[in-house]
This record gives C-alpha cells, structure tokens and sequence, in this order.
C-alpha cells in the first residue's frame, strides 16, 4: 500500500471517517475495496455511491468480479439487482432517499461516497449534503475525491454542521 492508502484504511479500522483527497491512479478504490472487505468479514453491508449512475454501473461489475456476483447489488432510480446483497452500488440520490425513509433504522454501517467534489456542484451538491445530514450517526463514511478542494475547510464546516468529525 502506499503510505495514503495505509493511513486511511487504519483510520477506518480504527473507527473513524475518512476523506481520501488523493490524485487519480493514487488508489483511492482500493481502500474502498478494503472497507467494503472489513464489512464483509463483519458480516455487515457496506454502500458504494456516486452521483454519476455510469460510474455506480461501473463499479457493480468491478465488485462483482472482486466479491462475486450474490455479494454484490446495484440500485439506481430505475434499475434494482440484488437488493439485499452485503455489498450495495447506488447513485447518491437513492442513499439519500434510503437514509430519508429508514432514519437511523437504515442498515448501512460503512459507506463509500466516491467523487465526492461533487458536493461543491450546485445540481449535485445538496445530495451529498442531505445523505451527510440524514445517514445515521453511527454510519462510517469513506469519502473519495481527486479534486476536492481545500478539505481543511470541509472538515471544519462538516463538524459544525453535521457532527461528523473525518480524517484527512
């Protein structure tokens, strides 16, 4: 592992939620692989989501092959494969839409919100910011993004606002 990929999974091990703000190609996919293992091994659900259906179609068969097709589920607006599946791809629009009708009673104990510089997107944005507010607080959060921006800043609004205290 390089030394982001290990510090970032130990954080996770650890408890704690993590945003990898690494370039592209720096591995960012497989600390989500290893946290969607850690859930599996734990005999828990973890969640893959984007706000780009493509990429949440992308990443189904990615984890298909990585964790075998009856481990792996998919939910888009308009499509539903294997839905009770341990490991769950879904666009953030249906994360939010999970997190709004279970409230805390949503079983998604790890999530993986990749490309997440779409929070500063103003169409996209108010998704992440809804999930972030409405997931359960007990909910460890792995957020992925190449161009986030300042995540200093980030980290000091997402405490305040939400309660969420992450690891760079």
């Amino acid at each position: 592992l390089y030394p982001a990929q290990e510090e970032a999974f130990l954080e996770l091990v650890a408890g704690k939620h993590v945003v990898l703000a690494t370039p592209t190609g720096s591995g960012k996919s497989l600390v989500a692989t290893l946290l969607h293992f850690k859930a599996m091994c734990e005999g828990r659900r973890s969640f893959y989501t984007s706000p780009v259906k493509a990429l949440v179609s992308e990443k189904f068969f990615a984890l298909c092959q990585d964790f075998g097709p009856e481990n792996v589920g998919m939910l888009t607006g308009d499509a539903s494969i294997n839905s009770a599946a341990p490991i769950i791809c879904c666009t953030a629009e249906v994360l939010a839409s999970m997190a709004l009708r279970s409230g805390t009673a949503l079983d998604a104990p790890y999530v993986v919100m990749d490309e997440f510089h779409s929070f500063n997107d103003p169409e996209r944005g108010v998704v992440w910011e809804l999930s972030l507010a409405l997931l359960p607080k007990h909910v460890r959060l792995l957020l992925l993004s190449a161009t986030v921006g300042n995540t200093t800043e980030f980290l000091i609004w997402l405490q305040a606002k939400h309660g969420r205290r992450l690891q760079l």
